[in-house]
């Protein structure tokens, strides 16, 4: 089934979620963590986005995220090939880190704030390592009820909903979060409910999202409007697409990778009109797939693409 492409919403907040391969730990030892912490901090301030929760496990994270004008796939980007960096030098490994691309679920900020941030705070109790959220030492719980200092954490708007004093707030805060004990895992905030698994909120919101300027509703690629995006981007003349260099060829694992991820265009098809076999373009669509998590420029022409394909669509 075609993976459906990123919904991009200037203000959005989204539910991320970042998970090692196979399972295996991301985490090592606190060193780690403070690296992790290091980099959200740089991805506010270069990415513009807002940390309004998060949570370190060993062998996973969860984040609630709001975006400025940037779009979210470049400060996760980011994110995660840098740390990913960092462990397997620490580690003196390589390979990949984190298990395919990051995961993550727009929702109604208005309805989902809060109960986000108190799903992400009781991920450990859920877990069964601790009974307190403010047990746990990596998650933005205890900056959130006053026992640590993180300037780069977002705490306000969801504190200025438990009126009164600072302490007052915070302590409201806290028990809102326990009283959520009995909640257990909740789907719909890993985007498995609802009639788009991207996004969580009423028809009105998904409706709303869907339909605003900058936002890509999941419409039907088709052969004709990809190559034409993928030539304007890459500055391609005409029958160029076909031939040899490795700008055409970047340029046709780029295609093969956007027609894998969607519908209404084939992998035969495009190997009909480029000369090239299917077997190879699905193989080139899945290298650089993975460059593009280390290659931030990667990313960037896909959005590029993506977008002019929507604008031809339109």
């Amino acid at each position: 089934m075609a993976r459906k492409p990123r919904v991009h919403y200037p203000s959005g907040l989204y539910h991320v979620m970042l998970r090692g391969n196979a399972r295996q730990d991301i985490f090592f030892d606190a060193d780690d963590r403070y690296r992790f912490y290091l980099l959200l901090q740089e991805g506010t301030e270069r990415y513009g986005y807002r940390i309004h929760a998060f949570c370190l496990m060993s062998n996973h994270v969860h984040l609630a995220v709001q975006v400025g004008d940037i779009p979210l796939s470049r400060g996760m980007q980011n994110l995660s090939f840098r740390y990913a960096r960092w462990a397997n030098w620490r580690q003196s490994r390589s390979g990949h880190l984190f298990h395919g691309r990051y995961k993550a679920v727009l929702v109604d900020t208005d309805q989902y704030l809060l109960t986000l941030v108190r799903y992400i705070h009781l991920n450990p109790i859920r877990s069964g390592l601790f009974t307190k959220p403010s047990e746990y030492r990596w998650s933005s719980h205890r900056a959130y009820c006053g026992l640590e200092l993180l300037p780069w954490l977002t705490t306000e708007p969801t504190l200025a909903v438990f009126r009164g004093k600072d302490g007052q707030a915070r302590s409201r805060f806290d028990s809102f979060v326990m009283d959520g004990l009995s909640e257990g895992h909740c789907p719909e905030f890993h985007g498995v409910t609802g009639s788009d698994s991207r996004l969580l909120g009423n028809e009105t919101f998904v409706d709303s999202i869907l339909l605003q300027k900058g936002c890509r509703k999941v419409t039907p690629v088709t052969l004709v409007n990809l190559l034409a995006a993928v030539k304007t981007v890459y500055g391609l003349e005409r029958e160029q697409i076909s031939s040899g260099c490795r700008l055409a060829s970047e340029a046709r694992s780029m295609a093969a990778w956007i027609a894998l991820d969607t519908s209404g265009c084939s992998i035969k098809e495009l190997a009909k009109v480029t000369g090239r076999d299917p077997s190879s373009l699905s193989s080139a669509a899945k290298r650089i797939e993975l460059r593009a998590r280390k290659e931030i420029r990667l990313e960037q022409q896909r959005e590029r693409i993506t977008e002019l394909i929507a604008s031809l669509h339109a």
